[in-house]
């Protein structure tokens, strides 16, 4: 899909008003955007090619990213065609026109509403959301429907930080930026795979560690990941034990006279009784080091660095998020920076890594069912008066919204009649999902706007909205930095896709509220702002009334900008607290006393491994956009199970053989990997594959909803599994040109390739005529293909189907298929073959030596394990920076130049 033109006949030139007034964001033809994947926010040029694609660069003028682009960023070109887009309005599953299915939204929840009161009435929306869309979801269900129940996808990854930043600066407020990463003496990363998760920051890490080779790098982190490889110390501290890290840092501050008790006298409260409990759980590295499973001498070589480093900053991300105790966790951390005073000055501080596009934003427009819009505060009267008021609404509700899982669980209940979800796929997403799958299919009635026409959640809906996607809507994110940027459109709305501001007021006004008769995304964002202005003199951080009153051109143009801008300012705000103010009524940070404490299922007979979930390098969420681009699924094309050899041997498991795992809510079949890098008794499963994409099904079907008892955030990173080996002997590797999900076996995955799909696939036994099966899965093929069929005495099957030059299915199963080059067939099933290239298609191995790159190890260049070793063979290469020179792997994102010195590494041994 080179250029991502595929289905650009269906895009309607003038539908909606997506693309209008980009022209303050062109430069030399390319549109200036945000990239939609992690909360970096990196800056992108996109330069559309008239047949609905763009070819993607990097922004060099953005301040997040300098033109730098991670391996997704720089595949966004293949990324979008018009492939399984929801394209028009579907009611009971009938495409109807947008009138009839607003209509049918506004009456089925007018029904609710009078029948049920509403509390009945949910919203759930994602941080893939525009600050506008997610303005006008809170301003619909807050100040007219009249219930807090709107919460966001955001749930899952960013609210412990959320209710970390509100107990201890008083507001969800982030102090420090991006450059305080190349002006910290000491960096510790604390559950954040970097490298991989956020690639462009990564990058700037490196390249400060390397102009100022002093700066300190601390992993902590219960798997060695590839962030590991810039470390001076990793920490792979029992899972859920870093309360326990940060109190007896906090002890150890104290011991070292480290605390900076001017600054505590005059900023901070809540010292004594957070030391209190720090001494008496934690006095000394030893008892840490018993509690966390950490070498002693490695834990008090952190706290040496920390209580001896003025200049350090404190990166954390999912894996003090995902936690039951993970506001506990944050603030711990917190409580380490306050106690010595560096918060808010240049190169320290606390930042958080927050993982959607817009996570930010929507904690800041109120897209948490725990607050109003501009982080005003729905349990104060003041503010909720000052928002009624503002909205011109009726009464804001002070009783507590549902968060995500409660919500869910209220749908299960019957509390919660009608929902509205908005951009996500939370039967693939949220914790124990089957239960929460068999619940949604209970719910009244299921209302789901998305861009993509088959998922998990969209299955259940009874009525279908389409909406825009990325590259053809139009608003504001911010990432994680506080920085405000504009999401321009550059391709026109294809089919009937709106907008989901647009929906929202539609339906608002067709319950005859006022105040949603916006013209554009850009009234929408003056409002905002406005409301903002006045959150800011009502005390709150988030101020951005400079911003107030732009016209459509100077929104067009709006450069990024970190908040607060308050009225008269322009420049943005890039830290925070450097003053000593906070957020609280007194204007003093708090510091928690935080006990370290167990909650959930613990691991025993059983269940006695302990799963963890997260991303892969080069895949996003579910798939549905990662999951078109081909490069993107070379690198991991399936889910692994990880886990540490010594508990493979032990389980009689094999590297590249088949498991079971499962929990106490359900269990799937996945492919297994061994990982030196885990620690023993615990095991690693990627959470992007779903139903649509793989038989395992989603990770999180496996995950106990356990909640922080504060954020109300699940704990997906510590679930107790059980592992038993599986025998799938017989095993294939089918080339389909659509997306059919091939029958009668146990165990398949399907990735993008050119011109199609690949699948592999697996079964305790083979069907029973194997060609006969082939042939079924090809759909109804025409008269004039040529079948090229072929078994071999060990009952190894081939199955080719052409028409003409080009093939249209193939399939290579058996046994025993080591030798098969199944990443050189993908990649030739895209192109027109010849006689004898024919031929070596067939034999499954390229005609030539050196033909087959191999599994795609650096995706932004495209360059396979194969061409990588014989490099190193050949050519003598001995450094991650000599492949760079010789083939350019490693040398965009650098995200893959760990996994290049694992294949060195391994090279030498070989030798």
């Amino acid at each position: 899909m080179p250029g991502g033109r595929g289905g650009a006949c269906d895009r309607l030139p003038g539908a909606g008003r997506s693309g209008a007034g980009v022209a303050g964001g062109v430069v030399n033809g390319g549109v200036r955007t945000t990239c939609p994947y992690c909360g970096v926010g990196c800056g992108v040029l996109a330069t559309p090619d008239g047949a609905g694609g763009a070819a993607i660069a990097g922004d060099p003028a953005h301040p997040a990213n300098f033109g730098r682009l991670c391996s997704k960023g720089s595949a966004l070109g293949e990324t979008l065609d018009l492939d399984g887009r929801l394209l028009e309005p579907l009611v009971d599953g009938r495409p109807v026109a947008w009138e009839a299915a607003l209509d049918a939204v506004g009456e089925s929840l007018r029904a609710t509403l009078r029948q049920h009161g509403p509390q009945a009435v949910a919203f759930y929306v994602s941080g893939q959301l525009l600050n506008e869309d997610y303005y006008v979801a809170n301003k619909l269900m807050k100040g007219f429907i009249g219930a807090n129940n709107i919460d966001t996808n955001s749930r899952l990854c960013m609210a412990s930080t959320v209710a970390g930043h509100t107990r201890a600066f008083g507001a969800d407020t982030v102090p420090g930026c991006y450059e305080d990463l190349e002006l910290c003496d000491l960096l510790l990363l604390v559950g954040s795979n970097t490298a991989w998760c956020h690639p462009v920051l990564y990058q700037r890490i490196k390249a400060a560690r390397a102009a100022r080779p002093d700066l300190r790098v601390v992993v902590i982190d219960p798997r060695r990941t590839p962030t590991c490889d810039i470390a001076d110390l990793h920490l792979p501290l029992a899972p859920g034990s870093d309360v326990a890290l940060f109190n007896g840092l906090l002890a150890a501050l104290d011991a070292r006279g480290a605390v900076d008790e001017a600054y505590v006298g005059a900023h901070v409260d809540g010292f004594d009784a957070a030391l209190a409990v720090a001494r008496t759980e934690t006095p000394d590295a030893a008892t840490v080091a018993a509690a966390c499973d950490l070498p002693v001498g490695d834990v008090a070589q952190l706290y040496d660095w920390f209580a001896g480093t003025e200049r350090v900053v404190t990166v954390f991300s999912q894996g003090v998020n995902q936690s039951a105790v993970g506001t506990d966790k944050v603030n711990a951390l917190i409580n380490c920076h306050l106690a010595t005073g560096r918060i808010g000055r240049p190169g320290m501080g606390p930042l958080s890594f927050t993982g959607q596009p817009n996570a930010m934003g929507g904690r800041e427009v109120g897209g948490l069912a725990s607050m109003l819009a501009c982080h005003l505060d729905y349990a104060d009267a003041s503010h909720r008066a000052l928002v009624q008021a503002f909205w011109g609404g009726g009464p804001i509700s002070a009783t507590p919204g549902l968060k995500a899982v409660d919500l869910f669980s209220a749908i299960e209940s019957g509390q919660v009649r009608w929902l509205w979800v908005m951009g996500t796929n939370p039967l693939a997403s949220l914790p124990q999902a089957d239960r929460f799958r068999a619940a949604l299919a209970t719910c009244e009635r299921v209302i789901v706007s998305d861009c993509v026409r088959d998922t998990d959640t969209t299955a259940l809906a009874h009525v279908l909205l389409p909406a825009l996607a990325w590259g053809e809507k139009s608003g504001t994110v911010s990432n994680s930095e506080r920085r405000i940027s504009r999401q321009r459109a550059f391709l026109p709305a294809p089919g009937q896709a709106r907008a989901d501001w647009w929906a929202l007021s539609q339906v608002a006004q067709r319950l005859g509220f006022q105040g949603f008769d916006y013209v554009d995304e850009a009234a929408i964002f003056d409002e905002y702002a406005r409301l903002s202005a006045l959150a800011g003199a009502a005390g709150r951080d988030f101020d951005i009334g400079a911003l107030a009153g732009l016209d459509r051109a100077a929104y067009d143009a709006l450069e990024p900008v970190q908040w607060p801008v308050p009225a008269g300012t322009r420049q943005g705000t890039a830290r925070l607290f450097d003053d000593g103010r906070f957020y609280t009524p007194g204007g003093r940070a708090r510091m928690l006393a935080c006990a370290s404490r167990a909650v959930g299922s613990a691991p025993d007979s059983e269940y006695p491994l302990v799963l963890n979930t997260g991303r892969v390098r080069d895949h996003w969420h579910t798939l549905t956009r990662t999951g078109k681009s081909p490069r993107l699924s070379g690198h991991i094309a399936e889910p692994l199970l990880e886990l540490n050899p010594a508990d493979a041997t032990r389980l009689g498991l094999t590297d590249g053989g088949f498991a079971r795992i499962d929990s106490r809510h359900g269990g799937l079949v996945t492919r297994v990997a061994l990982d030196s890098g885990l620690r023993a008794g615990e095991v690693f499963l990627p959470m992007h594959w779903n139903r649509t994409f793989s038989s395992t099904g989603p990770a999180d079907a496996l995950v106990d909803a356990v909640l922080d008892p504060v954020s109300g955030q699940p704990q997906f990173k510590l679930t107790p599994v059980r592992v038993t080996a599986v025998a799938l002997p017989w095993r294939g590797m089918l080339l389909t040109r659509q997306p059919r999900a091939p029958g009668d076996v146990d165990y398949f995955t399907r990735a993008r390739v050119a011109g199609g799909w690949r699948w592999r696939i697996a079964a305790a036994q083979a069907p029973q005529d194997v060609r006969a099966w082939a042939r079924s899965l090809a759909g109804p093929p025409a008269a004039d293909w040529q079948w090229l069929e072929y078994t071999d005495p060990l009952g190894e099957c081939r199955v080719l189907a052409m028409d003409g030059d080009r093939v249209m299915l193939a399939l290579f199963a058996g046994t025993e298929l080591d030798w098969l080059a199944d990443d050189w067939l993908a990649a030739r099933f895209g192109e027109a073959l010849d006689g004898p290239a024919r031929r070596a298609f067939l034999a499954g191995v390229p005609g030539s030596p050196g033909a087959d790159p191999g599994r795609t190890v650096c995706a932004c260049h495209q360059v396979g394990i194969n061409t990588i070793v014989q490099a190193i063979v050949e050519r003598g290469l001995d450094s991650p920076q000599a492949i760079g020179a010789t083939l350019k792997a490693g040398t965009n994102c650098g995200s893959c130049v760990p996994e290049l010195r694992q294949i060195l590494a391994a090279a030498d041994r070989a030798a």
